[in-house]
């Protein structure tokens, strides 16, 4: 298993795998078309390649066995509150395709990113997690990553029983 940074030649690959592990995953979270109208919104070619570009932003393909796999977007430049943005890096996505669960890839994958995190010089590794996903905060705790505070996502046609968000970061 290995994970490295999407280039920009790469939209195509990474629109495919973004949209399939994304909707796969929680598809079942969007009343009405609203799982289409984020895919559109989060995945769209102008949004990608905006991103791809931006030394702030970086997007990783997970693979195994030389297949993609999963992806995994940071935002190198994010501040959790009470904190600074230059000393924090967020985690903003990290999806694997569900047949690909439970074969240590998202533990590979976040151990890697935050190694990166602490390269770039950021202290404060953190991320966001529906506060229904016990699964998830149990994993992030596992990884040693601490319950900060709470917020909500805003997202039209996301089930209102799921918009409550847990920060989670850890301290590199």
């Amino acid at each position: 298993m290995k994970i490295h940074e999407i280039p920009p030649t790469k939209l195509r690959e990474l629109q495919e795998i973004s949209q399939i592990a994304y909707s796969t995953n929680f598809g079942h979270h969007w009343d009405g078309n609203g799982l289409e109208i984020y895919l559109q919104d989060q995945f769209n070619e102008e949004r990608l390649r905006r991103e791809l570009e931006d030394p702030d932003i970086g997007y990783y393909f997970v693979e195994d066995e030389g297949k993609i796999v999963g992806f995994a977007k940071m935002k190198w430049t994010s501040a959790l509150p009470g904190s600074t943005a230059d000393s924090c890096c967020e985690l903003e996505k990290i999806y694997m395709l569900p047949a690909e669960k439970g074969k240590g890839l998202g533990r590979y994958t976040m151990e890697e990113l935050m190694n990166q995190a602490k390269m770039k010089g950021k202290t404060i590794f953190f991320l966001c997690v529906i506060d229904t996903n016990t699964a998830a905060m149990a994993f992030y705790q596992k990884l040693g990553f601490d319950f900060h505070s709470k917020t909500r996502l805003e997202a039209p046609l996301f089930k209102e029983e799921l918009k409550g968000m847990h920060r989670m970061y850890k301290e590199l």
